[in-house]
């Protein structure tokens, strides 16, 4: 079973991912971006310069959601951000082929709190323009982000992002306990 937290950038996923991964010790947490960042060592960038846009980071992530889940059988976290919906199909659904479930949760947070969060981050701490250059980019991603949550698959669980992580957590967690699928 897979634990995708999505969410903008600034909403709080890696945040909510460390705390279930601290209750769950045992789990294994897979960020589908480290993915993207190996592509960009060996393959032209999309036009877009959006990673997701190539096909080949969305087979990517499935086929390593696959060998982690097969091969390690442990509850697996991924945060990551996907607001395209025939993005978020294609990887869900390319993991359901394998029989590998995904819960999907999304951490709603207004966009004007999500700007504040953003620009008090700092993501490259001794660059700084490194850190600027991210920033600026996770800023314009902002309302694409927020306007997702309309386009999101029926079975997502909204989260409300401005709760405290424990709280979030705990939902988070009884949502599969009532699936069935965490013995914690």
């Amino acid at each position: 079973m897979i634990c995708w937290i999505n969410g903008s950038f600034g909403a709080g996923k890696t945040t909510l991912a460390e705390e279930l991964r601290r209750r769950c010790p045992d789990a294994l947490m897979f960020d589908p971006e480290e993915v993207g960042f190996m592509l960009r060592g060996m393959i032209s960038p999309a036009p877009s310069g959006d990673f997701q846009d190539l096909p080949a980071w969305r087979l990517l992530v499935v086929e390593t959601g696959r060998v982690l889940a097969q091969q390690h059988g442990q509850f697996i976290i991924a945060p990551m951000t996907v607001v395209d919906p025939g993005y978020a199909r294609e990887i869900f659904g390319g993991l359901a082929t394998y029989g590998i479930p995904v819960r999907h949760f999304f951490l709603k947070v207004p966009a004007a709190r999500l700007r504040e969060r953003i620009t008090r981050q700092v993501i490259h701490p001794g660059n700084p323009q490194r850190d600027a250059e991210v920033r600026r980019w996770r800023l314009a991603q902002v309302d694409r982000c927020t306007a997702a949550e309309d386009t999101l698959p029926s079975d997502t669980i909204i989260l409300d992002g401005e709760l405290p992580v424990s709280t979030l957590a705990d939902e988070v967690l009884v949502a599969f306990r009532q699936d069935g699928r965490l013995m914690r």
